[in-house]
This record gives structure tokens, C-alpha cells and sequence, in this order.
């Protein structure tokens, strides 16, 4: 009695921990991957840009960035959306007013222009440090392509941009913005060459502009990452548990032994109290990375290997699930088939009759969180 207890125990400890949420157990640099309508963000900024032309060259203007017949005042808004805490794209519009750089008379140089690019920002700051949402300052690397007019000389041009943008954190919706910016263009732009002459050649034969902005970024709807569970701690919790109630079990059988020697020494008859125990073991939790119709030992596969040992004249009850939150439900509805015929195929090499193996699978849940443990097969002694 004391043996089927023990046994009942363990896999009740195996499961508990299993579903446990801790925060020591997040990893650092994994998150949980969100709808395609969350992560959505809207910058408007003001920027300073700083021209300079291809054709002035030779001509001897001054080169300083301060300079009125070379810069110009300039508002920029963009909208954008963080696929991961480290991936991002923007798209950017701006332009308004800039300058030709044609002549070092201001008033010469005026020009209206309007500028389109898509950027694909790199967040350093969660690439290199891991995500952590409250932090004051991100550095955001990007690099994109784009369009620019003059419509002045009715000129398009293509265009290519590098910069950094700094976001320093004041809530869980709002920041502010530094972005520094580098962009260089055909040496058609300032309407002084016609036809892409120096189509984008090199930096040395286009027309280019600096911009130094500052503004305000807006998180539309969620915004926040959920860090993944640290599976290999849980896991190695589950094995401790286990080989402490192993322990136990051995000591109590010792014992058991012990007072059946002393019963037949003493020939002394005692009352024994017969107890009907109700053996329930629960059911066993093995989780799946994203995608992923197979999985490892370290993510459930030993508690199963376990509750199959001493199990393997019952019936199951596998069940495949899958996460809701990303992917299409027939999609879902087939990887969490997958996953369940994964799991009976394992219990069957470990010795497992398939005629007692009833399988199920139910497609994208939200069952368990964080979303990640809905990857999963649930393991069930019938």
C-alpha cells in the first residue's frame, strides 16, 4: 500500500511542477510570439536635415552642417511593428522642405520634396542584453530603401538609408525619439542631373542628406513579449522530485520488510486496518518548441517514459494540442495531430499495446499559460 502511494505522489509532483510558473524560470533571449496585430507602433518627429549635392563639387562651398543654404527644417511620421523584441519593420514618410545645394544663397536652394522608405530595424538592446520591456534606452540600428521626389523639377529618384534610432522608455506607451540618419540618393535628386546618371554608383556620386531628428513613438494595443519558460529547469525539477520519491520508496519498503520480520519474531497478533486506496495517477505534460511536431527528453519525455513503466497494463489517453495565438486553425488542428501520433509512436517502442492507446487532438487551445505550454500532449492513465 505504502508503494502504490508513493508511486501516486510522484507522478502527482511530476505534473504539478510541470504546469508551474516561476519567474526564475523565463528565459532571457526567448519570447512567446504574438498576433500579427499586436506589436504596432507610430512615430511622428521633427527633424534637421543637412544637404549635400553631387554637383557641388569643385565649387567651393562651405561644408558645415549649419550652414542655411545646405539645411532645413523637416517633419517625419512613420508606423511600424516588432515581430520579435529584436526584429522590426517601419515604413517612414517625410520631406517637405529641403535644398539643392546649388548655390550658397538660401533663398535659391529652396526645394519641396517627399520621401518614402521601409526599414528593417535591429534592436541591439534586446539582441545583445535580451528582451526586458522597462528598459529606459534602446539602441535600434536600421537600414532601408525608398523613394524620394522633387517637386520642383519633377524629379523621383531611388534611395537608400542607414541610422540609428534611440528610444528612451517614459511608459508602457510612450517614448521619446532620437534618430540619426544617413541617406544617399541618385545625383538626380537636387534637379541639377537628369535621367539616374550616377544611379546610386557609389556614396561618392549621389546626392545625400543628413537628418537628425527628435519626436515621440506611440505603442498601439499590446505591446509586450511574453518571456518563454525555462523548460530545462523545470524539467531537472521534475527528475530531483523524482529521485527523491524513488528514495522514499526504497526506504519505505525497507521498513515494511523491517515490521513483517518483527510480526513473525514476536508471534504476537496484531489487528491490521485494511485501507482501499484509490490509485489515481495524473496525467504527464510533454511540450513541443514552436512548430515542432517532436520533442526531447528534456521536455516531458522521461516523466513519460516513467508513468509508462508502471502503467503498462492500463490504457491512455493521448491527446495533441497546439497554441492558438499563432498559426491558422486547420494548420493547428494538424501539428497537434501530429505531435499526439508522435507521443503513441514513442509509447509503443517503449512497450505500450496501441489497442490501449486512445488518441485525440484538439487543435489550438488556450489552456495553460504562458501560450507556449499549449505546444504540448497530455498523457492520461484511463
Amino acid at each position: 500500500m505504502m508503494k502504490k502511494l508513493l508511486v501516486i505522489l510522484a507522478f502527482a509532483g511530476v505534473s504539478t511542477v510541470g504546469m508551474a510558473q516561476n519567474e526564475n524560470q523565463e528565459q532571457k533571449y526567448s519570447v512567446e510570439t504574438n498576433s500579427f496585430w499586436s506589436n504596432w507602433f507610430v512615430q511622428a518627429n521633427l527633424g534637421y536635415d543637412v544637404f549635400y549635392s553631387n554637383q557641388e563639387k569643385g565649387k567651393g562651398f562651405s561644408k558645415s552642417p549649419f550652414k542655411s543654404f545646405r539645411s532645413n527644417f523637416a517633419p517625419t511620421i512613420a508606423v511600424g511593428k516588432w515581430f520579435t523584441p529584436g526584429i522590426g519593420l517601419r515604413t517612414k514618410l517625410g520631406g517637405v522642405w529641403g535644398r539643392t545645394v546649388n548655390s550658397e544663397i538660401a533663398s535659391k536652394n529652396k526645394m519641396n520634396y517627399f520621401q518614402i522608405q521601409e526599414q528593417v530595424l535591429f534592436n541591439l538592446s534586446n539582441l545583445i542584453c535580451g528582451y526586458q520591456e522597462n528598459r529606459l534606452w534602446n539602441a535600434i540600428p536600421y537600414a532601408g530603401v525608398g523613394l524620394l521626389r522633387n517637386y520642383n523639377d519633377n524629379e523621383n529618384c531611388h534611395t537608400g538609408t542607414i541610422g540609428l534610432l534611440n528610444t528612451f522608455r517614459l511608459n508602457s506607451k510612450w517614448a521619446l525619439n532620437l534618430d540619426l540618419s544617413y541617406c544617399i540618393s541618385d545625383d538626380d535628386f537636387d534637379g541639377e542631373q537628369k535621367g539616374h546618371k550616377n544611379y546610386l554608383t557609389s556614396p561618392a556620386n549621389g546626392d545625400r542628406f543628413i537628418a537628425v531628428e527628435v519626436g515621440v513613438t506611440y505603442n498601439l494595443g499590446k505591446n509586450k513579449f511574453k518571456k518563454t519558460r525555462n523548460y530545462d529547469d523545470i524539467i531537472a525539477m521534475q527528475e530531483s522530485q523524482i529521485n527523491d520519491l524513488k528514495a522514499q520508496l526504497a526506504a519505505a519498503a525497507k521498513a515494511e520488510t523491517a515490521s513483517q520480520s518483527d510480526v513473525t519474531l514476536n508471534q504476537e497478533p496484531k489487528t491490521v486496518v485494511v485501507e482501499k486506496v484509490v490509485e489515481k495517477v495524473l496525467p504527464v505534460q510533454i511540450f513541443f518548441d514552436f512548430n515542432k511536431a517532436e520533442s526531447t527528453p528534456e521536455k516531458g519525455m522521461l516523466a513519460l517514459k516513467a508513468l509508462v513503466e508502471n502503467s503498462k497494463d492500463k490504457s491512455f489517453k493521448v491527446t495533441g494540442y497546439a497554441d492558438s495565438k499563432t498559426g491558422k486553425s486547420n494548420y493547428n488542428q494538424k501539428i497537434s495531430e501530429k505531435r499526439a501520433n508522435y507521443v503513441v509512436n514513442e509509447m509503443v517502442k517503449m512497450g505500450v499495446d496501441r489497442n490501449k492507446i486512445e488518441v485525440a487532438a484538439c487543435g489550438g487551445v488556450e489552456t495553460w499559460a504562458p501560450e507556449s505550454s499549449n505546444r504540448c500532449v497530455v498523457v492520461e492513465v484511463k
